[in-house]
């Protein structure tokens, strides 16, 4: 899927995954529903809910805008994605 960019690792999506929540980098344009139907298409599991945020980030020398797009996915329980350690 081209919309899915990557996972995010910090320290706060360290500490979601104890409470069996994942955190992805995803295109701007991804709605919540077609993040929910891919996430339990391709990893087999079952999505309770998902938060997305956007962040914006300011080139040094521009006037130009970046967006960045998150999503925070909490999986029922009894599912894990084996993608990401637990």
């Amino acid at each position: 899927m081209e919309k899915f960019k990557n996972q995010l690792i910090t320290e706060k999506s360290i500490r979601l995954l104890q409470q069996n929540q994942y955190t992805f980098y995803v295109d701007s344009k991804l709605t919540k529903t077609e993040m929910k139907k891919w996430v339990e298409q391709f990893f087999d599991v079952e999505v309770e809910g998902i938060n997305s945020s956007r962040t914006r980030n300011k080139k040094k020398w521009s006037s130009n805008f970046t967006s960045k797009k998150k999503m925070i996915v909490k999986l029922r329980t009894n599912y894990l994605i084996p993608l990401f350690l637990n």
